[in-house]
């Protein structure tokens, strides 16, 4: 996404974390040398020393990149940093962004992004898929990339995910990435830049996520464009902390996976967030955990009791519960009867003629 130029005295914020990897700086610096421009202003605009360039295993901030990406963008006039074999002019990307934003739902959003990218860039087509519960962005390479293959793939798909983000005004937590290329020496910041396993060596790049998030409304207007296009690149590197599904995505991991769900670190791992973040999201959505868990538990208990024979310590493994036991203490907590005394009555009562 396009970027206001950062000011010339910007201060770089105090004890940031130095994760992204050199190779897109010397990615932006082949942008400039196959320009035949010298990248020395861009560099020293975003602190960033021309030894640093040497070390595969030198890292900058998320401000460096912001900066260095914002300047080239501007001194190049192209907002794709040499990627493809032309240009995107300055506001390309903007463009993108407006033409989606009247779209109803996310999914709608995306499939008219993916479909405006082909039009100003035919070197990769971006598809939008759906199969089952997983929803997933993909590219297809109709030219070669060359050098700037991996910060291309991976800009791009950083850059349809924060823009989806913005767009529903949600953290949207991946399930995995994938990409069509060995394994780099920088593969461990891969933790970082995609949430979720990130696989090397695939046929295609793409990401996947929950479809759910295609049906949700879009949160932003042109006001709101305007005001995000000031500061844009910062979508790419900075992760929402709201995740509008999150309730929904516990009550789907208690329901499917109640044998790895009896923690809160249990659970969180599964859904790729602290434990901390997931009590944090989930008070902020008006819920608790234990309040969900046991409204998952007893309506999967209920309805074993209801349409099945299974023994009470059956039933109480497959809600969830790791003894039968805390099953009906809980259970007697929810309906003032005992698993049995419940089921008996429902056996009992005598059922309305049609």
């Amino acid at each position: 996404m396009p970027s206001h130029l950062p000011a010339a005295c910007a201060i770089p914020p105090p004890d940031a974390p130095a994760v992204t990897p050199i190779a897109f700086v010397q990615a932006i610096v082949l942008a400039y040398e196959r320009r035949g421009m010298d990248p020395a202003h861009a560099l020293a605009q975003a602190q960033i020393a021309p030894a640093a360039l040497l070390s595969t295993t030198s890292r900058i901030t998320a401000w460096q990149m912001e900066h260095i990406s914002g300047l080239a963008m501007q001194e190049l006039d192209d907002e794709a940093l040499g990627w493809f074999n032309r240009r995107l002019p300055w506001g390309s990307y903007g463009m993108l962004a407006r033409a989606s934003l009247s779209a109803p739902t996310l999914g709608v959003a995306l499939k008219r992004w993916c479909r405006h990218h082909g039009l100003i860039a035919d070197d990769i087509a971006l598809t939008l898929g759906v199969a089952g519960d997983t929803a997933s962005v993909s590219i297809a390479e109709h030219h070669g990339l060359g050098a700037l293959r991996e910060f291309c793939l991976v800009s791009v798909l950083r850059n349809i995910l924060g823009v989806a983000c913005w767009l529903i005004d949600s953290r949207i937590p991946l399930l995995g990435a994938q990409l069509p290329f060995a394994a780099p020496l920088h593969r461990e910041v891969y933790g970082v830049l995609f949430s979720g396993p990130t696989i090397f060596d695939s046929a295609t790049a793409a990401i996947r996520f929950d479809a759910r998030y295609l049906a949700l409304p879009l949160r932003r207007d042109e006001r709101a464009l305007q005001q995000m296009l000031q500061r844009a690149l910062p979508l790419t590197v900075l992760p929402y902390r709201r995740d509008r599904l999150l309730v929904q995505r516990v009550r789907q991991a208690l329901a499917v996976h109640p044998a790895l769900t009896h923690s809160a670190g249990a659970l969180a791992e599964l859904l790729h967030v602290s434990p901390r973040t997931l009590h944090r999201q989930l008070k902020e959505e008006g819920a608790s955990l234990q309040a969900l868990k046991d409204e998952v538990r007893r309506a999967h208990a209920t309805d074993l009791l209801l349409r099945s024979h299974r023994p009470i310590k059956q039933v109480a493994e497959a809600a969830g519960f790791q003894n039968e036991k805390s099953f009906m203490r809980a259970f007697k907590a929810w309906t003032g009867q005992s698993p049995a005394q419940f089921r008996q009555q429902l056996q009992s009562t005598p059922k309305k003629a049609n």
